[in-house]
């Protein structure tokens, strides 16, 4: 199993101290403490970062890493732009580029795409026309492109990425729909079921209905705290800031777990059962130096469940 980090890249965490700066060592820390991959999310509603951006720095900053979308929103972006920008940070980061997209959420995301001029009906259909578009630059050279929504009669000549065939695509959803097309058109699959019985059950759907071969991930908030009760406390104001809504409601649809290391390892090792094996790690708390504290926590989470079957503990 490995594991990777979100960066706190949003405008609340810069708030509470952290600066762009120490973004990218942070980034270094945990590839130090052995996290393998880095990740940065993508938000035209709550101020962040842009994430493109952010994991140019980091590329430049880290050796081995994985520098990666969680998840990127195509639909904010010019598509043909997005493939060349993609193309360079995969050049840049010598290809350790992955692309985790989505496609909004429902009461969420619609003033973001109406802000971006997409028509918020067609969001599956935008999505994976983006996808095959950007595979299509990064492989060959297309004269034009017709899909179910984006429609080019002239495209232009794209750099190439790092990787014959560009950075592998992973998918954030777990809908019967986001299920099939993870297995018919996608990498990766990067879903946040807060019941790892459901993830056993996606995931064998996803095998299920393709050959291909994907990889199996997981969005997991966590913050580790002896206290359990006071975990539930920084996760709660986590999500009013984040989300507005209740951690009640929220925990309902992503993973979420605190408590002390044993506690956090057990949920990890839940999901690992069920399949997972790249568990992206997010810290949810917007305490000052909160990430930079939970940082050496975490990994002892990574150290434990790298332990060989029946080693000492």
């Amino acid at each position: 199993m490995e594991f990777g980090l979100l960066l706190p890249a949003g405008q609340a965490q810069l708030e509470a101290g952290g600066t762009p700066r120490a973004l990218v060592a942070l980034a270094r820390e945990a590839e130090r403490l052995g996290f393998a991959s880095i990740w940065a999310g993508d938000s035209l509603s709550r101020p962040r970062i842009e994430p493109l951006t952010l994991l140019t720095a980091v590329a430049q900053a880290t050796e081995h890493v994985t520098v990666g979308t969680a998840v990127l929103l195509p639909a904010h972006r010019n598509p043909v732009q997005t493939a060349m920008t993609l193309a360079s940070v995969d050049l840049i980061s010598e290809g350790r580029l992955a692309v985790g997209v989505g496609a909004g959420f429902p009461g969420f995301s619609e003033r973001e795409f109406e802000l971006a001029g997409v028509d918020f009906r067609t969001r599956f259909s935008h999505l994976d026309d983006v996808v095959t578009l950007w595979r299509e630059l990064w492989t060959g050279q297309p004269q034009s492109f017709h899909g179910k929504v984006l429609h080019y009669d002239w495209l232009p000549q794209a750099v190439r990425p790092a990787r014959p065939g560009g950075p592998p695509i992973w998918l954030g959803g777990a809908t019967p729909a986001a299920l099939r097309r993870t297995a018919l058109r996608y990498d990766g699959w990067l879903p946040y079921p807060p019941d790892p019985a459901d993830y056993a059950s996606g995931l064998a759907t996803i095998r299920a209905t393709s050959d291909r071969t994907v990889t199996p991930s997981l969005f997991l908030t966590a913050y580790v705290d002896p206290d359990r009760s006071r975990g539930l406390r920084v996760l709660e104001d986590y999500a009013q800031a984040t989300y507005r809504r209740p951690l009640a409601q929220i925990s309902t649809i992503q993973a979420t777990v605190t408590g002390p290391i044993e506690e956090v390892a057990a949920t990890v090792r839940r999901y690992a059962e069920a399949g997972a094996e790249h568990v992206l790690l997010r810290v949810g708390s917007l305490e000052p130096g909160a990430v930079e504290r939970q940082l050496p926590l975490l990994a002892e989470v990574i150290a434990g469940e790298r332990k060989p079957v029946g080693a000492a503990t």
